[in-house]
């Protein structure tokens, strides 16, 4: 695996992508952070150490309003602008571009993945509402992708919890996977029936398994 970082213009100001490359890669796993964190979120980087070893190269991307050190993310607008403006980049290879992201970054992945012609999208921590506020839901961003989509899920993420996603219909075919006891950043309990290590574990093979079965 290489890793390489480059600076990329935006509509939106500068973005960053750092490069986690397979040797010999079949396609691009294009990944973002959230709006309280950046690409050191453990499952960012649990899937930068993974996946190149099954031939997916893994770019991580930092929004631009990280790059500039801002405390606050910009408006749904600016981050969709920002990832349309560097998605060349991340096809650049002619290899096919699976877009992702947490939290935030799923929710511009769902919203740009059509458009943008991605292979499929990765949404990690999606966050399908509000805390407390499930009246205030944000599926139709999810089911309205366009793209097959795979959902990793914390069991205990108060902006959602697996058992409150729509079922998948015919026309927005999305699977999703449960980290048993994890919250939104995938964190699992000391007390809990399992470990830090067995959770990213979970969202490593699932993303390698369902990125296998792509038709790209």
């Amino acid at each position: 695996m290489t890793t390489r970082t480059e600076s990329v213009d935006t509509p939106a100001g500068e973005a960053r992508i750092t490069w986690h490359r397979a040797p010999e890669p079949a396609l691009v796993l294009a990944v973002s952070h959230g709006a309280g964190g950046g690409i050191e979120a453990r499952d960012l980087r649990a899937l930068a150490a993974a996946m190149p070893a099954r031939g997916i190269t893994v770019a991580l991307v930092e929004q631009p309003w990280r790059v500039a050190g801002k405390k606050v993310a910009a408006a749904p607008k600016v981050l969709d602008e920002g990832w349309r403006g560097l998605w060349p980049a991340l096809a650049e290879s002619g290899l096919p571009v699976v877009a992702g992201g947490r939290s935030a970054g799923a929710r511009v992945a769902c919203r740009t993945a059509a458009e943008l012609g991605a292979a499929g999208v990765l949404a990690l921590a999606f966050p399908l509402h509000p805390p407390g506020r499930p009246e205030k839901s944000r599926a139709a961003e999810l089911t309205g992708a366009g793209r097959p989509a795979l959902v990793v899920q914390g069991g205990r993420d108060p902006f959602g919890r697996p058992e409150e996603f729509p079922p998948p219909g015919a026309q927005d075919p999305y699977e999703l996977v449960e980290v048993a006891f994890a919250d939104h950043g995938f964190a699992v309990p000391k007390k809990a029936d399992t470990t830090q290590e067995d959770a990213l574990l979970t969202i490593t093979e699932a993303v390698g398994e369902w990125l296998g079965r792509l038709p790209v």
